[in-house]
């Protein structure tokens, strides 16, 4: 019967001229000639050369078949060698050369034997002319070999006229010129026409080949030269020896310098993402079963090696760049699946081992898990016993020997595919147990009797991955869907395991058991390999579409493929992949040491959650989510979701956030038991708490005690913390919940901030911004908040000022009564100064007073707790409180008093100058001078002014104090003169005072109940006179003090001071006598100081 075209290669070459006309459509072709069939397998499969040596004369038609389907047929294979997976699109050399083809730039295309070309015209465009390039292709047994192009292209891809004639050979072969290879040709020829022929292309290409043609002739004429000891000679048209490798043409040059180029650029300018893309094209290859994938990642790991910086970073001790890791991780993994290509040859095989040997013994070649040395187990250490996959963390592991990134990869070469149970799982989709088994053979097979692949899982799944990557799919896919139920009876085991062990690990409340290597974050992706393996088959996709890099990634569309063989009907491919996901994501394993690794399982989690959100769950998938989610609870120790677990197991909150989600909208009872389970942190616990939080008979125990070798931990407990605000999202309304997910918050969260965070989200939730404020919600806001407060009313926190005012906005909202609570219990919340700056003044603020809609009762109850708490604070704080307590006590007369008196009596003890000062202003601008008086002359005998201080901050609160002694009269002048004379040793800030006391008369405050007199005071007499001889005093002793170390620049200025002081000795009787005589002992002094005393005598006689 006839297929439709369809069903074969779509842009393979037809028949060729003569064969595949006269059918009715065009939509069917005829069945291809023996000739053709045979001709396609050996165009394929032999050299020419071979098919020469085998028959003695091989018919011309037979020939021209062959040579014709020796040129590659799948387009696939022309657009690998000419665009990156993850391109730039139109700018990719593939989809330029599909365009010139389709314009038509193609043209005198001609195929001689083994050898294409022809010539390709790039159009002319604004800033160029037309430009028509040469181009020659050879190719042999289905791969282009070699390419020449006049564009002079350089680069590790094919360039897009090279493209161009490719596709041209391939969608219209029927249009290409065939000829055989010239040496059939010139064999036809007699002597005269072999002379004819070769004076002509000489007379045609005389500059070119006329040198070549003389020196090859003059060695045919010599008997003894080279050319004459072999028999024929070369023909470029005629394919490749049988010696000759058979691969695409691959610039190795090319490969070399842009990967050194792309290292150079140390991951920035995008050359992360080429390396990526280079791996990819590694893939790529492997994937089409082309030599070239290891001979290009060999290029490729030669040039990592070279890169400068490991020696620089192995000299310095410092770390690599996390991108450059994940480089190299790459890159140990792609030699994983070289290696463990299941029909590679022994030669190749060791060929590999040697290098990569080679490569991990330098000194210099990176370690497998970044600067620390691995614990892990051996890529082939099977374990036999499923059981025995679960080891005590606490015992003393052996000393393991250096593993680098290539260590993985030298076990694979150990690896093989003889083993007759893999060759059966792998063969075949309906392998089943036979119905007798023979002894041993239980451990091959489930109770159900399907096939169970008992090997180290990362290395199972390592096998997987090599499958995949070579092409082998449906065989990728058996073995996946073996180790799968490997894992389930795994999983069972674990389960009858932890039900007779229940009772004394749960009165234990701690268990040893843990898993030293976990599945996630594990170099070899053991569950990332599977789940894509798994998904690939379920991917819906246009088949025929090739990835140039032409158009946006868009988010996978899966569908539901049943899985073949299996007894299960509801089961797929698609369930399977969640469901190793879940089993892999759920295992309870150790934290692995060292920055790299512990980041890595990080990266891994969220890596595996996003492919599981692309996941549109339906009601299958929902059912494994439920039935796994309730088997990872049930687990005990062997699940990282189990009552009890080891004290440094990884953290299960990225999961169980994952979890929740996808559980709530389906069984909202499950995604909160698992969330709640998972909301613990026992590291940073003195003791790892048992039981589910759920249970509230279980104590709060908290006293963080964080492990140093716990890199991650800011990063888990921010998990911890979305975990929870997703748990508070979801229960708003829902008081019960809240409740719940509150405790657990409490018990597990140790960070002041995180739950600070978690408060204001609650907040932010609770109060939307066009309907009524949610109470459950803000109330659990407001607990949490009352947390932070306690949790950091001790310990430095720069965000508390802001803690604080959230506080006070967040109980302004739930209420008066929560605001009457924080100010009755401010001392288990706040600072003294807090509580009175901040907590008191917003309460007592007009805008809070506004927003509650306090009636007078209320208000006046507010108002009492917040003087209580100011009178408190006073007492407690006077220093840092006094003055805000005066400030919220003003309206009450008898707290106002008690608050002055607090003042008075902190005074002499505990008070500064400073704060005194502020509280006198503060009492003079309410209407209370006298007491201001008082709290000046208190501050006054707290403060020292040296005499070199002129511009001391207390200058101003000093003349303040003076003027405002000065003003309420003679008697307060007199009182607070003795203690500035005492406390101010500044001869021109006393002058200052002198001055400004002498210009107007005291008293002028206006003291009910004073007479005062209206008189200027005299500098002879009280109080003035003491202050004068003060001051003149502070002149001479400041002017010696000054000369004492006096430099020339500053002479002048000393003058001007000197001037200064004979102001003030002339306001006394006889004060040009002292001047003098002042001036008469300067000069005998310093006499020494001959240009100094020379100015003073200018300017003072």
């Amino acid at each position: 019967c006839w297929l439709p075209a369809a069903a074969r290669s779509p842009r393979g070459p037809g028949p060729g001229p003569g064969h595949g006309s006269g059918l009715p459509s065009s939509r069917y072709r005829s069945p291809e000639s023996l000739l053709d069939c045979a001709a396609k397998a050996v165009a394929e499969k032999w050299a020419f050369e071979r098919v020469e040596e085998r028959f003695e004369r091989i018919p011309e038609p037979v020939q021209r078949r062959i040579v014709y389907w020796s040129f590659p047929r799948n387009e696939k294979e022309i657009c690998m060698y000419s665009s990156f997976q993850l391109g730039t699109g139109d700018g990719l050399p593939f989809r330029r050369g599909i365009r010139l083809l389709e314009t038509g730039c193609v043209e005198n295309v001609l195929q001689v034997g083994f050898h294409l070309s022809g010539t390709v015209t790039e159009p002319a465009t604004s800033s160029e002319p037309e430009v028509t390039h040469k181009v020659a292709i050879s190719f042999d047994r289905c791969k282009i070999t070699s390419v020449t192009c006049g564009c002079g292209n350089r680069d590790i891809f094919y360039c897009a006229h090279v493209v161009a004639l490719s596709l041209y050979r391939i969608r219209k072969p029927e249009q290409v010129k065939l000829r055989l290879p010239i040496s059939e040709t010139l064999f036809q020829m007699n002597r005269d026409q072999l002379q004819k022929l070769v004076q002509y292309l000489i007379t045609a290409h005389h500059t070119e080949v006329l040198p070549t043609a003389q020196k090859l002739a003059d060695e045919i004429l010599s008997s003894n030269s080279e050319i004459n000891q072999v028999h024929g000679a070369p023909d470029p048209t005629a394919g490749a020896s049988i010696d000759d490798d058979n691969c695409w043409h691959l610039d190795e040059d090319q490969v070399r310098e842009q990967v050194k180029q792309f290292l150079s650029q140390g991951g920035y300018y995008g050359s992360g993402k080429q390396l990526n893309s280079m791996f990819a094209k590694v893939r790529e290859m492997l994937r089409m079963r082309d030599s070239n994938g290891a001979r290009m990642l060999t290029l490729i790991t030669e040039q990592f090696m070279a890169d400068p910086r490991l020696s620089l970073w192995r000299q310095q001790g410092t770390g690599m760049t996390d991108k450059c890791r994940q480089l190299w991780d790459e890159l140990g993994a792609l030699w994983v699946c070289v290696v463990l290509n299941p029909h590679c040859k022994s030669e190749e095989k060791s060929g590999w081992l040697k290098q990569l040997k080679k490569w991990g013994d330098m000194d210099i070649c990176p370690l497998e898990d970044g600067n620390y040395g691995s614990e892990l187990p051996n890529i082939t250490n099977a374990l036999p016993q499923i059981t025995m996959l679960f080891v005590c963390a606490a015992s003393d592991s052996l000393s393991r020997p250096r593993r680098t990134v290539f260590s993985r990869a030298v076990e694979a070469c150990d690896l093989h595919w003889q083993d007759s149970h893999l060759q059966r799982i792998i063969s075949s989709d309906y392998y089943m147990s036979p119905s007798y088994q023979r002894e041993g053979e239980s451990l091959l097979f489930s109770p159900q009797g399907l096939p169970l692949w008992l090997d180290h899982v990362p290395t199972a799944c390592a096998r997987v991955d090599a499958l995949r990557s070579h092409g082998y799919s449906r065989e990728a896919l058996r073995l996946a869907v073996a180790i799968i139920n490997t894992l389930r009876l795994q999983q069972q085991r674990q389960m009858d395991i932890y039900k007779h062990q229940k009772k004394e690990l749960l009165q234990r409340g701690v268990t040893s058991t843990t898993n030293l290597e976990g599945w996630v974050g594990h170099p070899l992706d053991p569950i990332g390999c599977l789940f894509i393996t798994l998904t690939e088959t379920c991917r819906v996709d246009d088949d025929n579409t090739m990835d140039t890099g032409d158009c946006d990634p868009r988010p996978p569309v899966y569908h539901h493929v049943p899985v073949w063989g299996s007894p299960d009907a509801g089961e797929s491919y698609l369930t399977l992949a969640l469901e190793v996901a879940l089993m892999g994501m759920g295992q309870q394993r150790i934290m692995p040491e060292g920055l790299y690794a512990q980041d890595k399982v990080c990266r891994n989690e969220e890596q595996i959650v996003a492919k599981l959100q692309e996941l549109e769950l339906d009601d299958l998938l929902v059912q494994t989510l439920r039935k796994q989610a309730i088997q990872l609870l049930e687990a005990g120790p062997f699940s990282g979701l189990g009552e009890v677990i080891h004290r440094e197991s990884v953290p299960m909150h990225t999961f169980a956030k994952y979890l929740f989600s996808a559980l709530l909208p389906h069984d909202a009872d499950l995604a909160y038991k698992v969330a709640l389970r998972a909301m613990r942190l026992p590291v940073l616990e003195s003791s790892a708490g048992s039981g589910d939080v759920g249970h509230p008979h279980h104590g709060i125990s908290i006293v963080p005690s964080r492990y140093p070798r716990w890199f991650t931990l800011g990063h888990l407990e921010s998990q911890q913390c979305e975990l929870a605000s997703t748990m508070l999202t979801a229960a708003k309304g829902d008081m019960l919940r809240l409740r719940t997910v509150l405790e657990a918050i409490q018990k597990n969260i140790h960070s002041s901030s995180l739950i600070f965070k978690l408060a204001q989200d609650a907040f932010k939730i609770a109060t939307p911004a066009e309907s009524p404020p949610d109470i459950t919600l803000l109330n659990v806001a407001l607990e949490l908040g009352l947390q932070v407060m306690r949790m950091t009313l001790s310990t430095l926190n720069w965000r508390r000022r802001e803690m604080v005012r959230w506080l006070v906005t967040c109980a302004t909202e739930v209420g008066l009564r929560a605001l009457v609570s924080i100010l009755q219990s401010w001392y288990t919340l706040f600072t003294p100064t807090e509580a009175t700056s901040i907590v008191a003044a917003t309460v007592m603020s007009h805008n809070t007073i506004l927003r509650l809609s306090l009636d007078y009762p209320q208000r006046e109850e507010l108002a009492s707790c917040a003087r209580t708490l100011a009178l408190q604070c006073a007492m407690k704080d006077p220093q840092n409180c006094a003055l805000s307590a005066l400030t919220l006590c003003e309206k009450d007369h008898i707290a106002f008093e008690t608050a002055y008196q607090i003042v008075i009596d902190a005074a002499s003890t505990g008070m500064t100058y400073s704060q005194l000062f502020t509280i006198a202003r503060y009492m003079e601008h309410r209407g209370y001078p006298l007491r201001s008086f008082k709290l000046a002359s208190l501050a006054m005998t707290h403060l020292n002014l040296a005499y070199n201080q002129d511009t001391h901050p207390a200058i101003n609160d000093v003349l303040w104090a003076c003027a405002l002694s000065h003003s309420l009269g003679k008697n307060e002048l007199a009182a607070i003169i003795p203690l500035v004379v005492k406390s101010v040793h500044c001869a021109t800030v006393l002058s200052d005072i002198l001055r400004r006391c002498t210009m107007t008369a005291p008293g002028l405050a206006g003291i009910p109940g004073r007479r005062n007199s209206g008189k200027l005071m005299s500098t002879d007499k009280a109080p003035l006179r003491q202050l004068l001889d003060a001051t003149i005093s502070a002149y001479i002793n400041t002017t010696h003090s000054r000369l004492t170390h006096i430099s020339p620049r500053h002479y002048g200025e000393f003058i001007e001071f000197l001037s200064k002081a004979r102001e003030t000795f002339l306001l006394a009787q006889d004060g040009h006598i002292q001047f003098a005589q002042f001036i008469d002992n300067l000069k005998q002094i310093y006499k020494g100081k001959k240009k100094l005393m020379m100015l003073v005598r200018e300017r003072f006689g």
